[in-house]
């Protein structure tokens, strides 16, 4: 049998001294300790060959290391992005290093006709799709109600909560018995922190998307599930947080450290394979011991 390691040094604990602030979006190569996806350590055995995945914000952090996953496990793979295509098209490569066809799409998901004609793209380039994963979305931190500003509500909501919506609404009548729709939510959906509000308001609304949908879509044999993440090493913290709160990042887990996107990428594997054939509606946390989900 393999050694079993410590899940709690398995990967980088903070204090993260040597992160600098980089703005929203933020940047994986701008990260330190580098967030790990799966690029090595990652290894597939066929449980998605052949199928279609796409998968939105799938340009770094979560939605990387979901794309890097379905590529090893052997599915064809569309990395949809839109703010950083310097790291939508690394996620390509590293997608087609595996064997697999890859592209990355650029698309705005807060538009409905983007999202239309991005469905429209996959299944008329790929034959069809198999596997949506709503995984796009955005956040920033503020610590009044008052510097919530009304656009920036606006811009968190139509991202997080009316592109799943529209893509997944486009999505339906080409997906077949036994596809898979997969939304990630969070923690914040459950816990919400106040300088998130915005953010975590949107989270609340795709768990009850994702229930709801299930009920709908299963009438068509396709599933719908969600992950719900606690802290993860994504741009999105660097990008998002003040420094004092980076510098101590996932450290209130039962594990003192965030996880990496790779520990999430398995959950995603699962939910869209044909081992998941009687789960729909459920929300799954991995949230490092913090949460009720």
């Amino acid at each position: 049998m393999p050694d079993l390691a410590d899940p709690r040094t398995l990967y980088a604990t903070p204090p993260f001294d040597d992160q600098k602030a980089i703005g929203m979006p933020g940047a994986a190569e701008k990260m330190n300790p580098a967030p790990d996806h799966g690029e090595r350590g990652y290894v597939g055995s066929g449980k998605l060959k052949g199928r279609v995945a796409l998968v939105t914000g799938g340009d770094s952090g979560i939605g990387r290391a979901v794309c890097i996953a379905y590529a090893k496990e052997g599915a064809n793979v569309v990395v949809a992005g839109f703010s950083n295509p310097e790291d939508g098209e690394k996620t390509r490569a590293l997608c087609e290093s595996a064997g697999v066809k890859a592209s990355y799409e650029q698309a705005d998901v807060q538009d409905p006709a983007a999202c239309r004609d991005l469905i429209d793209r996959v299944v008329g380039s790929l034959g069809g799709l198999d596997v949506l994963v709503n995984n796009a979305a955005y956040q920033e931190t503020r610590e009044t109600l008052d510097e919530m500003e009304d656009e920036l509500f606006d811009r968190i909501m139509k991202t997080n909560v009316y592109g799943p919506f529209y893509l997944s609404k486009a999505a339906l009548p080409h997906l077949k018995p036994g596809a898979s729709i997969i939304t990630t939510t969070s923690i914040q959906g459950y816990d919400p922190s106040a300088a998130l509000l915005p953010y975590a308001t949107t989270k609340a609304a795709m768990n009850g998307m994702t229930k709801a949908l299930a009920k709908l879509a299963i009438k068509s044999g396709v599933r719908v599930n969600a992950v719900a993440p606690g802290p993860v090493w994504t741009p999105f913290i660097p990008g998002s947080m003040p420094l004092e709160q980076v510098r101590q990042f996932g450290s209130s887990t039962l594990f003192e450290r965030p996880a990496q996107p790779i520990e999430l990428a398995p959950l995603y594997v699962w939910l869209a394979s044909p081992e998941a054939s009687y789960v729909t509606g459920e929300v799954y946390g991995a949230t490092g011991g913090k949460s009720p989900v």
